[in-house]
């Protein structure tokens, strides 16, 4: 987060009292460990929290349900010990994809770790904006979302060890050796709990990635799907992509086909919400529950993307649910 984006936020100290910040590298030869990693890692320039499932009501209905908290820490420091100084900021997002509603319900929020209005915990997953909160005891995630169109009650239970991606949790994103993060998923997490005030059951996916580095310069945004299959496994996959729309970065063996595409009635983005996608011998096209799930989150993080609930066919027959997420398409991506 620059000068600017801290202005925005009516977060600006005096040029005299800032000093740049040196954040810790990502490397591969770092060991992730646990509970502790389930926690925050503050001297980080980004981390997030981000979780995305599938609910059913008791009368069959089925939803789609986002939510994300996002922890940056500003590029300048300073040594004034005021309680309002803007060491951390906090972001969340939260969405429910109903077909019936036609179109994403979502919110967002902004704030930095004053007063105790939001902030993160070391050690395990606790982090908070006002009264939005996801936690974690033991092996159950809580987490309540009281927004203006919307509420999510929820427990997520946690029965397998958390899921290193990439090299043991070094996960390269570009190129270059420290356009990378730290990631682990929670995959095939069983949802129990409320969603405007309904009982609900379900499936989540829950990511955790914190890192250094901004994006490659060359990537405009990425594609990125997290699907629990059927058969209790579970599947990653993600590619960058530049300004062409060509990709610049993926793992081995990953690629994304488009099979679908949904233009935007309010911004006029085209984005391709079906996908078929080849990763680790498996060929999955996606389907979304609804065309549109596109979010605007212009007032926290700048940028408008698509993020829904989409279901994984293999050779016609429904294998598993998930979500996909779509950035860059409406503009290059600022991460």
């Amino acid at each position: 987060m620059n000068r600017r984006e801290l202005l925005g936020l009516g977060l600006l100290l005096p040029v005299s009292a800032l000093a740049q910040v040196k954040y810790p590298e990502v490397t591969p030869n770092h060991a992730l460990s646990f509970p502790r990693d389930h926690g925050a890692h503050p001297d980080y320039r980004q981390e997030w929290w981000y979780v995305t499932g599938w609910l059913k009501t008791q009368k069959g209905e089925d939803f789609g349900f986002q939510l994300t908290f996002f922890r940056a820490r500003p590029d300048i420091e300073t040594a004034n010990p005021s309680r309002f100084t803007p060491r951390q900021i906090i972001l969340a997002h939260a969405a429910l994809a109903d077909p019936r509603h036609g179109r994403l319900r979502h919110e967002e929020r902004a704030a930095r770790t004053a007063l105790d209005l939001a902030g993160t915990k070391e050690g395990s997953t606790n982090v908070w904006l006002d009264d939005w909160f996801l936690s974690l005891d033991k092996d159950l995630y809580q987490t309540r979302i009281q927004a203006r169109g919307f509420s999510l009650e929820l427990q997520f239970e946690a029965k397998d060890k958390p899921l290193l991606q990439g090299q043991s949790g070094f996960s390269r994103k570009g190129r270059r050796p420290e356009e990378a993060s730290y990631y682990y998923s929670r995959p095939q997490l069983k949802v129990r709990g409320t969603a405007n005030g309904q009982p609900v059951t379900g499936t989540a996916w829950l990511d955790h990635e914190w890192s250094s580095q901004y994006m490659a310069a060359e990537a405009a945004g990425w594609d990125w799907c997290g699907l629990n299959l059927d058969d209790g496994s579970a599947l990653m996959a993600f590619r960058m992509r530049g300004r062409d729309g060509k990709p610049v970065f993926a793992p081995p063996g990953v690629s994304f086909e488009v099979l679908k595409e949904w233009k935007s009635p309010r911004t006029g983005t085209v984005y391709p919400v079906g996908m078929k996608v080849r990763a680790k011998d498996q060929v999955l096209s996606l389907l979304p529950l609804m065309d549109d799930q596109e979010l605007d989150a212009r007032a926290s993080t700048g940028t408008i993307y698509w993020e829904g609930a989409v279901r994984a066919l293999r050779d016609g027959r429904e294998a598993g649910r998930g979500y996909l997420e779509l950035t860059g398409y409406w503009k290059p991506m600022k991460l």
